[in-house]
């Protein structure tokens, strides 16, 4: 899906970060928390997600406030990752500069020492979710001459209000 975040300034950015759940708390995702979207989320916690299935012309955008997953969701979903990924989250200092692929290559060996592929690699207190909370919901679905259908959730104070949108 495509996460759209926003500074405290209001300047924009984007990227495809990979949806890891949902129910009805809301859409989950995990990063590391010293990553650029991260920082954009400390300082304004709030989110559009996209969901694209071009082929099938349809389309589904989130609104929402976004929070810290607990430690224990992180922690489970961490523990179930594949171990190279989990070595990834410990190696590298995303969204930072670094000087080469080296840098990245020499703290993977390290890793590889230090953990064999049985052992357990511990979640690091950088490393978990966030959770967007949606306030609003947009359903697309395409159509040939343009007149595409739109459906719209918006949570009020009654609850969920379902409003049709033009193209």
């Amino acid at each position: 899906m495509t996460l759209a975040t926003a500074t405290a300034d209001g300047i924009p950015d984007a990227r495809v970060v990979l949806l890891r759940g949902f129910d009805e708390r809301g859409f989950v995702f995990y990063t590391n928390y010293h990553s650029r979207k991260a920082a954009e989320l400390a300082e304004n916690p709030h989110a559009a997600l996209v969901l694209l299935w071009a082929p099938l012309m349809r389309q589904i955008r989130i609104e929402g406030r976004v929070e810290k997953v607990s430690a224990e969701e992180s922690d489970a979903y961490f523990r179930s990752r594949p171990f190279g990924h989990q070595l990834g989250a410990l190696a590298s200092p995303q969204s930072q500069v670094i000087a080469d692929r080296e840098f990245l290559e020499v703290r993977l060996r390290a890793l590889l020492e230090q953990y064999p592929e049985e052992a357990e690699v511990p979640r690091p207190a950088h490393w978990g979710g966030y959770r967007v909370i949606a306030h609003a919901i947009e359903f697309w679905q395409g159509r040939a001459n343009r007149l595409h259908d739109r459906l719209r959730y918006r949570l009020t104070v009654q609850g969920w209000t379902i409003e049709r949108l033009a193209p």
